[in-house]
């Protein structure tokens, strides 16, 4: 196949074709673009399916929690307080209400809360993100990301000293700020209460309660003590708390309580809701106790993080009160959706840039670190020096299995009668070169050469010493056009073996910068891992496509010279057997020839 340039050129092209079909699909290019001021956009799922949440029934409007992290998002394609960030629904045309809890782009961590207008279970909805906006303005909608129901929300993520407020529109904020203050909750900052200190909202028109009217309370929990009897939240009759450390709630005329207690410094999901006829209390998602009844009118301050004689010692977080009954979809998308194992929101890996495409493969290689690129440096230069042996090697052996076949064929039609290269009946002078040029044409002068010298000497047959020191000459050229053969061809063997110890070396650190970084963050989300691990991985795919190459055509180029070698030590026999009989049918024709003189 190396002797057809034409072929070979036609071989490339394909090759070419091939590798330039498969990036295109790799790139999983953009088939719209909700606004061409934006670079970038990254596509993110709500998966309330079997491999999501696993919810069933309808959820309706909700508000659901997108975390960014380094792995999955690339801050420094946006602005670094995120003013740039747009989410839009999956038609990729309506802009949705969100708004950003928190944004450290030197740390590489966000969260964000995206309204979404309605949600079902058994469902994989598609969002898109969109980045990259230098000249973007903030695009938050506070107040617009929840639904008019809720009547407050309390994400805690203010700076200490400042009191709570309400993410809703009603203002119900709180009338001082948390005792303290942890920056790493369970989704932003969180609030601290060391067993005294609670925070109250003041009565308002949109908190007021009527009797029998229905209601509903999250709030993330994590409670230091689990002794005696703590408040998360009261207001008038109405309590939610727990007693050593088992969730209930009271109305007054009612009460429940779960069956276990919560574990002590642990994150918990606890929700209470009430429709008019039956009061359920929600442990982490899932229904734990409930009661017959309705609340209560209720008109009274609300107070979080304890109550008089029922303080609370732990954390808590995201605190929303709403004036309708949220269905129990939505309560176990919350507990699955807002916790550690956020099964709720995956964020794709890659990012797509418009007129350009994205895709896993371009996310991997942003994503490869200095030490993994120079390693991956290193080993596609071994590749482009094994690669530029190869072909030159072919080129080379391809020309001297031509000369060679042009000379044993001249070889052949001289018979017994051996004459120097020069002295052939019909050839010419650029045949003459062309086979000085071949191994056999060389071994064949040698022997000539040696063979003139001898019977220059002496007019008598060779003598065995004669004949072995003639072999050494020509053996000597042998040696020489073999070490011709085998001259960079370590190159190939350093590939082989190096290649991949090579590769392994820089994912091995990749592996361990990875793990390094999470540890220092303490993020032990898959999409903070997973891209790291990937592009550590390219050291070791560089390193076996330097090796895997270098194999094929070292053993192809090794069998084409182990051929040439033994077709020169059987061409070294033939020539030095006849050039002795030359030389013995010489030294018996002239005393013939002089007696007849």
């Amino acid at each position: 196949m190396f002797r057809n340039p034409i072929r070979h050129a036609r071989l490339a092209r394909l090759f070419m074709a091939v590798l330039a079909s498969f990036m295109a699909l790799a790139a999983t290019p953009a088939h719209a673009w909700w606004n061409k001021d934006w670079a970038y956009r990254k596509q993110v799922t709500v998966d309330t399916t079997a491999s999501g949440v696993n919810v069933t029934g309808a959820i309706g409007r909700t508000v659901v929690l997108i975390r960014l992290h380094s792995g999955d998002f690339t801050f420094t394609d946006a602005l670094d307080n995120g003013a740039d960030i747009r989410i839009v629904d999956s038609d990729d045309k309506t802009p949705l209400p969100f708004h950003i809890e928190s944004y450290n782009a030197k740390d590489g961590m966000a969260t964000l809360w995206v309204s979404l207008p309605t949600l079902n279970g058994g469902e994989k909805k598609q969002l898109w993100l969109y980045f990259g906006n230098a000249a973007a303005e903030v695009g938050e909608d506070v107040a617009g990301t929840f639904d008019p129901d809720y009547t407050a929300v309390l994400h805690f993520s203010e700076n200490p000293g400042q009191p709570a407020a309400d993410k809703t529109a009603n203002g119900n904020n709180a009338s001082a700020a948390v005792p303290g203050i942890n920056d790493g909750g369970i989704i932003g900052r969180s609030a601290r209460f060391p067993g005294q200190g609670a925070i109250t909202i003041a009565p308002a028109p949109s908190l007021a309660i009527t009797a029998g009217s229905p209601f509903s309370f999250t709030a993330w929990v994590k409670p230091e003590q689990l002794s005696g009897n703590a408040a998360v939240m009261a207001s008038g009759p109405l309590i939610i708390g727990l007693n050593a450390g088992v969730p209930y709630f009271s109305t007054g005329s009612a009460t429940s309580q779960a069956a276990a207690p919560l574990k002590q410094g642990e994150w918990a999901h606890l929700a209470v809701v009430a429709d008019g006829k039956t009061i359920k209390l929600y442990v982490n998602g899932v229904e734990a106790a409930a009661a017959g009844g309705a609340l209560p009118a209720i008109d009274a301050p609300v107070a979080l993080g304890g109550a008089i004689g029922q303080p609370f010692t732990g954390e808590i977080d995201e605190v929303r009160l709403s004036k309708v009954a949220r269905p129990a979809a939505m309560i176990t998308a919350m507990a699955n959706g807002e916790g550690p194992s956020n099964k709720l929101v995956v964020v794709s890996e890659g990012a797509e840039k418009q007129g350009g495409g994205g895709g896993v493969l371009f996310f991997i290689l942003s994503k490869i670190e200095t030490l993994d690129a120079f390693i991956i440096g290193l080993c596609m230069l071994l590749l482009t020096l094994a690669t530029t042996l190869m072909v030159t090697k072919v080129r080379y052996l391809n020309q001297v299995e031509r000369g060679n076949k042009v000379f044993k064929q001249r070889f052949a039609q001289m018979h017994e009668e051996l004459v120097e290269i020069e002295k052939i009946d019909g050839i010419d002078p650029a045949e003459v070169s062309y086979i000085a040029q071949a191994p056999l044409g060389n071994l064949y002068r040698t022997g000539m050469e040696e063979l003139a010298i001898r019977q220059r000497r002496s007019a008598r047959a060779l003598s065995g010493e004669a004949v072995e020191a003639m072999r050494a000459a020509v053996d000597a050229v042998v040696v020489e056009q073999n070490q011709k053969f085998d001259k960079w061809m370590v190159i190939l063997t350093i590939a082989i073996s190096g290649g991949p110890f090579i590769g392994l070396l820089g994912t091995v650190i990749g592996v361990m910068s990875t793990f390094g970084g999470v540890a220092m963050a303490g993020d032990v989300n898959v999409n903070a891992i997973a891209p790291g691990i990937a592009a550590a991985l390219l050291a070791t795919i560089a390193g076996l496509a330097c090796a895997i190459p270098a194999l094929f055509g070292y053993n192809y180029l090794n069998s084409r010279i182990s051929a040439l070698s033994d077709e020169m030590r059987v061409f070294v026999d033939r020539l030095i057997t006849r050039l002795a009989e030359i030389a013995a049918d010489n030294a018996y024709a002239m005393p013939t020839t002089m007696a007849a003189e």
